[in-house]
């Protein structure tokens, strides 16, 4: 395996490799994981984004995102993304928050920003930073190194690479107390303008580029949460009901086994759809508009109300 060096000169400013002094990875046994994103969304990229006729990446399905890692994964490609949920939100917590985990079976890094929502609707970025020289392109089964890269999913390829909240600048439509939403954006690792993704200082990321396969681009495996909400009695009883996907575009479910019934609101609390279902039964919302909805679930005395985007 080849290793991209940089041709110019870069500080080590961030922490090294797996298993070197001073690395940040976590193993996925890591006894600080206390949960794992239930619900997952993905909207898939191009095999080779210079070649839009190629069509889009299809490794793996959206489930694969879900519950710990385990080597199946879903595959984003060029600037694909996915969206995760949790059925208790992530807190800002005294250092790292969660982690992002790539496909593990790989040698080489494939990099995503990560983004976080409060709300479904407003996410915010990590400040990413990228330090690996952009004078010669990394090809499809070389790597950039680590040590050169900073608040990038995919920094280590076989642990998870972490997150703390507090790196993200304060933002009035931001709660970092109770985060529902990460999302994960493949990054683009060419060096051709055209289609380069940039970092928060406006450096050009290079990584393995173009990986024109089925499973090109990141390959998301698992989102493990360190630090999360602490409930009271209303929310243990809301934690019981979820939905997922969300964000969605045709169907949702939930995690119960029992006869429910779904009640969706929009934003004016007018009732657009009302519907008694069973156990793994799937709600269909392909005739909602696209737009914010509220949805009441409800089955044995328990009820929650769960805000849902519509694609």
């Amino acid at each position: 395996m080849l290793l991209a060096v940089g041709t110019i000169a870069n500080s080590q400013t961030y922490p090294p490799g797996e298993g070197q002094p001073g690395s940040t990875a976590i193993e996925p046994t890591d006894s600080r994981f206390v949960a794992w994103a239930n619900g997952a969304s993905v909207q898939r990229g191009f095999v080779n984004i210079a070649n839009p006729a190629g069509g889009y990446v299809s490794a793996g399905i959206s489930q694969n995102a879900i519950g710990q890692p385990d080597g199946a994964i879903v595959s984003l490609g060029d600037r694909g993304n996915a969206v995760v949920t949790f059925a208790v939100p992530i807190i800002n917590g005294p250092g790292f928050d969660f982690a992002v985990f790539e496909n593990g079976l790989s040698t080489f890094l494939e990099l995503a920003f990560v983004e976080v929502s409060s709300n479904g609707i407003n996410f915010f970025r990590f400040p990413a930073h990228s330090q690996t020289q952009t004078a010669t392109q990394i090809g499809a089964f070389e790597t950039p190194l680590p040590q050169y890269l900073n608040n990038l999913a995919g920094k280590y390829a076989s642990n998870g690479t972490p997150f703390d909240l507090s790196d993200i600048p304060d933002n009035a439509l931001l709660d970092k107390n109770n985060i529902t939403h990460v999302k994960i954006i493949d990054v683009v690792g060419s060096i051709n303008p055209l289609y380069a993704s940039y970092d928060s200082f406006g450096n050009m990321i290079n990584e393995p580029w173009p990986t024109a396969f089925e499973s090109g681009g990141f390959d998301l495996d698992a989102v493990g949460v360190i630090h999360k909400k602490v409930l009271g009695v209303e929310d243990f009883r809301k934690e019981n009901i979820y939905i997922y996907p969300n964000p969605a575009s045709d169907f949702i479910f939930t995690n119960l086994k029992t006869d429910f019934e779904t009640i969706i609101f929009d934003i004016s609390g007018r009732i657009v759809l009302r519907q008694k279902s069973f156990g793994a039964d799937g709600i269909a919302i392909s005739n909602l508009n696209s737009g914010i909805y509220l949805v009441e679930i409800s089955s044995e005395g328990k009820k929650n109300t769960i805000h849902l985007v519509k694609k």
